[in-house]
């Protein structure tokens, strides 16, 4: 029954990757998001062997080639490409241009976004729109006093009255794709430390937006939910010569 799990199987990783790329689209409008890319592999070949022609003496077989057993989705791969930048006009509004990530603390522990939605706490904190603390270059929260919003210089200083009250701690890798994974609330968790020297300029009243293309999302939305149908169709021929071949058998 190779022909049916085969379909089976591309049926289950083509939901997986709808799953996928509905994520993309929902997020859309969500700054610094970074779009989720999804592919697919073979699962397993199986050998293909044939009697050898002195099979009735030596009983042999001969290997011919190989069969697919079907497919099954690659892990998951973050596309870290810049997106385009959106004046807000906000003063808390911060964007990235280049490398480079905002740090903020949240439950799980430290973790990186692109996302520079900031505003002030009670406690004059500088959060995130999650409420995560933005983090400084030494790792502490950052605390403005008197609760007015900053200047912030392109090298990420913050200065209230003209006096540097702190500066953004911002996380540069070298190779984010491999360094970085998906965390909670549009951020990302890391494999090991910043190991990046190039950073970024920060641009005060900016936001990055997504990187997701809304036409592409379309298009692959459209490519995805045709190969599922055709799977789905190979499932049900495959089971209508099972049951053929079963009833025939029966007969015998």
């Amino acid at each position: 029954m190779k022909g049916l799990y085969a379909a089976a199987s591309a049926m289950l990783a083509n939901l997986t990757r709808q799953n996928q790329i509905a994520h993309n689209v929902a997020n859309m409008d969500t700054p610094g998001f970074k779009q989720v890319l999804s592919s697919l592999t073979d699962y397993l070949h199986a050998p293909v062997h044939q009697p050898h022609p002195e099979a009735s003496a030596s009983g042999g077989t001969d290997l011919v080639g190989s069969v697919g057993l079907g497919v099954q989705n690659r892990p998951e791969s973050i596309d870290f490409s810049g997106g385009s930048l959106r004046y807000s006009g906000e003063s808390l509004d911060l964007a990235i241009q280049g490398p480079g990530f905002f740090r903020v603390e949240t439950p799980e522990g430290e973790r990186y976004t692109r996302d520079g939605r900031f505003n002030l706490a009670l406690e004059g904190n500088l959060v995130t729109v999650d409420g995560f603390f933005v983090l400084d270059d030494n790792g502490q929260r950052i605390r403005l006093e008197g609760g007015s919003a900053p200047t912030v210089t392109g090298e990420g200083v913050l200065l209230q009255d003209g006096e540097e009250v702190a500066r953004l701690g911002i996380a540069v890798f070298a190779d984010p794709a491999a360094a970085l994974t998906r965390s909670i609330s549009n951020t990302f968790a890391a494999q090991g430390q910043p190991d990046g020297e190039e950073q970024g300029v920060v641009l005060q009243g900016y936001l990055e937006s997504a990187n997701v293309n809304a036409a592409q999302m379309m298009t692959q939305m459209v490519q995805v939910a045709r190969s599922y149908e055709a799977a789905q169709q190979m499932v049900q021929t495959q089971d209508e010569l099972n049951a053929r071949a079963i009833s025939r058998l029966g007969s015998w």
